[in-house]
């Protein structure tokens, strides 16, 4: 459980306890998708594009709709900091009910547009009709994913963060298992192909839901909130209070998320070499991010403890220890990109061509992650003070206002060519890591003499 700390010492120790299990959850959870796109790569170039288009459709959705549930974190991690234990079952049960809410949203409009979506992408028959059926197979596990969604930041905020580290370790053999089932027909199952691994995924989201449940009954500390004990009824001014937190949560992770792909489809007119260079350094640059977005979870949980008990200097110390700890991290990884280029980049490719362009887009993956090491920590930090507005606006302006047009201005006019796009978006991330910096010290001014004055 979450702890008052007295020193430095202490609060690294307890920072770290929480970190490393969220850290090795997200790399679980990317590890997820990553095989469901092997495998259906072992069937066809089809399989592998459908699942690929597939994924693409759903994550920025996925990722935004999580985003909102999300707020049960800090929410949670400020009932507890205050001693309120007896008010966190009634604000996780509305969040549970929302979850509900947004997955039967998602299922009726995704129903509705997604064949109108992959219509106008102008694809091949085949790989359409493979993306539809994964997304279809997909949508039976959307209810459970979210579900689980809100019971994992429920058990993230108590501190308890190796539990959902186990649900997630746990998850990732039974995916591989049913994607063998489900992709390749084995054990007399139809072969389904690629629109298999979204069924594998569906079926293992229920999995770790019910596993989840059934902790969050049984186990301690988690057993004494007597969460399904006794089902509240749907209070519409609770689930308006966790939208008024989780809504810019999400909009702000949909902004991230999204600037990615509509960068993918605006470099579309430059050749196939240069594209696949750029999805190469870029997807080495998000397997890097996940570790300033599991610091990001974890400063959300103590700084969310703290400032619920106002020991607001206490909180200060976690965000310094958290974008610290981001920004050592982020320069031993450009050192390692700076020394091991032609190694990173001959993990995704033997074509000489690719090689050498690829290499040259990481050297602006060390900015991006730079700026990333930042700007991710200090938006944990104030998600814990419940400060979400602000962080909103920053992602639209940072990467939408500032980056993409920049980006494509770079990109199309000057001889920077398609690494335009890279600097747009790196000068985007450290403007808005500025202003993010600027708003924390502003946030925790004000706090610390609201304390001096009382």
């Amino acid at each position: 459980m979450m702890r008052e700390t007295n020193s430095i010492r202490a609060k690294l120790t307890l920072f770290l306890t929480i970190l490393i299990p969220i850290l090795i959850t997200q790399a679980g959870l990317s590890l997820i998708t990553f095989l469901d796109t092997v495998m259906s790569g072992k069937v066809s170039a089809e399989d592998l594009a459908g699942v690929a288009i597939g994924s693409s459709i759903w994550t920025p959705v996925y990722t935004g709709l999580a985003g909102i549930l999300m707020a049960v974190t800090p929410i949670v991690a400020q009932l507890m900091g205050a001693g309120h234990k007896d008010d966190v079952p009634r604000a996780v049960f509305q969040a549970i009910y929302l979850s509900f809410l947004l997955s039967i949203a998602v299922i009726v409009i995704g129903t509705i547009s997604v064949p109108y979506i992959l219509g106008g992408l102008g694809l091949e028959h085949s790989v359409e009709d493979i993306a539809r059926h994964f997304l279809s197979f997909l949508a039976f596990g959307i209810i459970p994913l979210f579900g689980y969604s809100v019971l994992r930041s429920f058990i993230d905020a108590l501190g308890k963060t190796r539990v959902t580290m186990f649900i997630t370790l746990t998850a990732l053999p039974i995916n591989f298992v049913l994607n063998y089932v489900f992709i390749f027909g084995n054990f007399g199952f139809p072969k389904l192909g690629g629109a298999g691994a979204g069924l594998a995924s569906a079926m293992t989201y229920w999995a770790i839901f019910i596993m989840s449940i059934c902790i969050v009954i049984k186990a301690e500390p988690f057993a004494s909130f007597r969460l399904f004990q006794k089902l509240p009824r749907m209070n519409i001014s609770r689930i308006g209070q966790i939208l008024k937190i989780g809504l810019p949560i999400g909009f702000a992770i949909f902004f991230e998320t999204s600037i990615f792909a509509a960068v993918t489809l605006l470099m579309g007119h430059f050749d196939t070499i240069t594209i696949a260079s750029h999805q190469a350094a870029m997807n080495f640059a998000s397997i890097l991010y996940i570790l300033p977005l599991s610091i990001s979870m974890a400063l959300t949980i103590v700084v969310g403890f703290e400032a619920g008990a106002k020991r607001y200097k206490d909180a200060q110390s976690y965000s310094y220890i958290g974008i610290g700890t981001a920004v050592l991290f982020s320069l031993c990884t450009a050192a390692l990109i700076l020394l091991f280029r032609p190694e990173i980049a001959g993990l995704y490719t033997a074509e000489s061509a690719v090689l050498q362009m690829t290499q040259h887009f990481l050297i602006y993956a060390i900015f991006f992650q730079l700026s990333d090491a930042i700007a991710a920590p200090i938006q944990g930090a104030l998600r814990g003070y419940k400060d979400v507005n602000y962080t909103l606006i920053a992602a639209f302006v940072s990467y939408w206002v500032i980056g993409l047009p920049a980006g494509y201005l770079i990109g199309t006019y000057t001889s920077f060519g398609a690494f335009g796009y890279w600097i747009g978006l790196i000068a985007g991330l450290a403007a808005g890591a500025i202003v993010l910096f600027i708003r924390l010290r502003l946030i925790q001014k004000r706090q610390l003499r609201h304390v001096s004055n009382h």
